[in-house]
């Protein structure tokens, strides 16, 4: 049987966890939280999104975050430091932001996104996924003409889209009043409550017999000739024929100890749940203008968005918040400011890549180590298939997807 140590119990270690648990093999989770925790894996958007085939690092982000970047309550805000990392990664970032770049990225990214969501049909246990679609909500015409454009590009890549104006918008959802040009219509994302599914998740490891050892931090690893043959942890050494190391935004400094070079920067989001909203969309969506997402959970209705870097800093910024709630009644008219005056904001760290596409593969320095991490804002969306992909490798079968552009050696 052979012995795996998966660092970091996040939506991306857990569905790693589960693949090579049902593959026969004995896995051990280190999570540096409590069982309660509230990462990056459980306040965010729940979407399952094949239509987001273009990575962060595209065409024209870098004048859209600069025209963002001096304002606090935008989508998009960068908190301004002296920081020799965030500089690289800045640099890196501008490099990547190319259409050859873009073009050779979509269609792997597409199979990486459409794998993840058979797969979360076919994974077997009850989260209540929902598969009604997704709507990108355009507040003006000029934005939809655009996401028009980009609607075309999915189909041409087989991912189907269609664009609604405004009259159309408003029947495929009448349980929800909108102020909007139109919108495009996603028909094969689908969205879920992320707590919902991370329990159904754990519920199975522990019925499969897997060891999660939770608030235990790494502190080290014994090497040897190439090989990873223990991590050690403030709860002792654990022995390891294969580590897989899924752990966020920490995965940078954890492969710094193992010498390795994982770029990655920590994009603060921020979410707000109304437990008995004044309305609830059947539909989730996308404030395309304000970068928002909407996402009805199990009666709740979930309002999530912003990319704040500001290193890995967990602390709530009101300014951010005040952004969110100011763009939710453009969308939304029934919704009020005063609406979201006592819920309590919560905020994860996601991931990024200076490139924007996640670290899935080995590496060369070291035999027995393999990278799942730095999925940005798509971690719940393609963790099943970056599961399936991590166990694949441990078991010496062909990756279902090419990994050459996921590399994890690619910046070193």
């Amino acid at each position: 049987m052979k012995q795996v140590t998966i660092i970091g119990a996040g939506v991306i270690g857990l569905t790693t966890a589960l693949y090579c648990a049902r593959r026969g093999m004995k896995v051990t989770l280190i999570e540096r939280n409590l069982p309660q925790r509230d990462g990056c894996s459980f306040g965010n958007a729940g979407m399952i999104v094949p239509s987001h085939f273009i990575p962060l690092a595209a065409p024209g982000m870098v004048k859209l975050g600069l025209k963002w970047i001096w304002n606090p309550e935008s989508p998009f805000y960068i908190k301004p430091r002296l920081n020799l990392d965030l500089i690289t990664w800045s640099l890196r970032f501008w490099q990547a932001s190319t259409q050859q770049k873009v073009d050779r990225a979509a269609p792997v990214l597409r199979d990486l996104s459409l794998l993840s969501r058979q797969s979360f049909e076919e994974i077997g246990l009850d989260f209540g996924l929902v598969k009604k679609g997704l709507l990108m909500l355009c507040k003006k015409q000029q934005t939809l003409d655009e996401e028009a454009h980009m609607a075309q590009r999915a189909r041409a890549l087989g991912i189907p889209a269609e664009v609604l104006d405004s009259k159309a918008t408003a029947a495929l959802d009448p349980s929800v009043t909108m102020d909007v040009a139109g919108s495009v219509f996603f028909p094969k994302d689908c969205h879920l409550s992320p707590e919902r599914f991370v329990a159904a998740i754990e519920a199975e490891l522990k019925s499969l017999g897997t060891k999660i050892l939770w608030q235990t931090e790494v502190q080290g690893f014994a090497t040897e000739a190439g090989l990873i043959k223990a991590v050690k942890t403030s709860q002792g050494e654990i022995p390891t024929a294969e580590l897989v190391l899924s752990g966020g935004v920490w995965s940078a400094e954890i492969a710094r100890a193992l010498h390795l070079k994982l770029p990655m920067q920590a994009g603060k989001g921020y979410s707000l749940t109304l437990k008995n909203p004044r309305q609830l969309p059947a539909l989730c969506s996308i404030c395309t203008e304000a970068r928002l997402a909407v996402t009805p959970m199990n009666g709740a209705l979930r309002f999530g968005g912003t990319m704040e870097l500001a290193g890995i800093d967990e602390t709530i910024n009101p300014r951010r918040i005040k952004g969110i709630v100011r763009a939710i009644p453009d969308y939304f008219p029934a919704f009020q400011e005063s609406d979201f005056a006592d819920i309590q904001p919560w905020s994860g760290l996601r991931p990024c890549s200076p490139d924007g596409l996640p670290y899935i593969g080995r590496t060369q320095r070291w035999k027995n180590l393999t990278i799942a991490a730095g999925h940005a804002m798509m971690g719940l969306s393609l963790a099943p298939a970056t599961g399936q992909i991590i166990t694949s490798i441990l078991s010496n079968e062909p990756s279902p997807i090419p990994l050459a552009l996921f590399n994890p050696d690619r910046f070193s």
